[in-house]
């Protein structure tokens, strides 16, 4: 079928890819805003000794800066399932989701390459737990998000004119 044709199914199926990348990052925000309140459930074994430390910048930086960026990218994965983007706003929306999956797939994709191969974190501060951990739980949670990402990226702009927003935030 044409990209302008696909029909109320397709419009269900170009939406469901923004609303898993949505809830992709308001989950990844929600659990840094957990960490930034004070939380400590996965910390230790994503940031290691910065866990434990939690110096001032690490906190601001690092859990409540994150958490925002995930709110902005749950906002922009709501935007790749709006069929009243047009022209260069839709554009620009599908390129900043085209960035932010690039940037979540290498970030993924890099590091468990890295730690696959024992090019990374030879460093002695690093536990086996982290490495464990990185291995089976981040890293695939970032590949996740950058595939959600492209996937939206990809389906955006491929509703019709005459079908509505989606109403719901994710």
């Amino acid at each position: 079928m044409s990209r302008h044709h696909e029909g109320a199914g397709g419009s269900a199926r170009t939406a469901l890819w923004g609303r898993i990348a949505c809830g992709w990052a308001v989950a990844f925000a929600a659990l840094h805003f957990y960490w930034g309140l004070g939380g400590g459930v996965g910390l230790s074994v994503s940031a290691g000794p910065l866990a434990t430390e939690r110096p001032l910048w690490f906190v601001v930086v690092g859990l409540w800066g994150v958490g925002g960026l995930c709110l902005l990218g749950a906002v922009l994965a709501q935007l790749l399932t709006r069929s009243d983007l047009r022209g260069t706003p839709a554009a620009v929306t599908r390129w900043l989701g085209w960035g932010v999956s690039a940037v979540l797939l290498a970030r993924g994709v890099v590091i468990e390459v890295l730690l696959l191969t024992g090019s990374a974190y030879a460093d002695a501060s690093v536990s086996e737990q982290q490495r464990a951990w990185t291995l089976t739980l981040w890293n695939p949670w970032f590949i996740a998000g950058g595939l959600a990402f492209g996937l939206a990226s990809l389906r955006a702009g491929r509703h019709t004119d005459t079908e509505a927003p989606p109403a719901s935030i994710c």
